[in-house]
């Protein structure tokens, strides 16, 4: 059980599949699949299943640091946010699962980060679960509850963009797929375990 169980609500869809209407975020665009009959959608959730040309086992990088109390969940450190990239054991490509200073509602507009917060983060720890196993297949859920049309759309320029705490502007439509208010990642073994290795309130 990750540590906001208590966001998941009773709101659940049923659908075949994972498609319900909620775009995901954009760095995540042409990377991932839909999930057949999922379990306990919820109506507000964007799920997908990571998957790069047919290949879905990918070996795990990070920057951060494991949870204490939680061993299975990665977790920021004093110094900055989790860096988490998923590697193609095909190519040996990374493909981008989570950087916590860019992307999150929080992250995205009320937090802010230095240069070297965001620079000077190696993602050099490769991740194994309690069974020694260190290649996954990956799924990656966001919550997207906000209202940004209701709570933003009168700070909207003439452009379609909003204005950041860092003086930097994101337009509307990306602050819907970006700025999520839960992430969770979880990953399933050779196996068949399933371990969750993110799970963030990020509003």
């Amino acid at each position: 059980m990750g540590l906001f169980d208590i966001f998941k609500k009773n709101n659940k869809t049923e659908t075949t599949n994972t498609e319900n209407g909620i775009l995901g975020p954009t760095y995540l665009e042409n990377v991932t699949e839909n999930i057949d009959n999922p379990k306990k959608l919820e109506f507000h959730e964007w799920r997908r299943k990571l998957s790069v040309n047919g290949q879905t086992k990918f070996r795990i990088k990070y920057y951060g640091q494991l949870h204490d109390n939680y061993k299975n969940l990665i977790v920021g450190t004093d110094f900055s946010r989790p860096l988490i990239y998923a590697i193609d054991i095909s190519t040996s490509k990374d493909i981008l699962l989570w950087d916590g200073c860019k992307y999150g509602y929080d992250p995205i507009f009320c937090d802010t980060f230095t240069k070297e917060q965001i620079e000077t983060r190696k993602a050099e720890k490769f991740y194994i679960d309690n069974e020694g196993k260190d290649t996954f297949e990956i799924s990656i859920a966001t919550y997207n509850q906000f209202d940004f049309d209701e709570e933003m759309g009168e700070d909207v320029d003439e452009n379609g963009f909003l204005e950041l705490e860092n003086g930097g502007k994101i337009s509307l439509e990306e602050a819907k797929r970006n700025a999520f208010d839960c992430l969770f990642i979880n990953v399933i073994n050779d196996n068949g375990k399933t371990t969750e290795i993110v799970s963030e309130e990020l509003a």
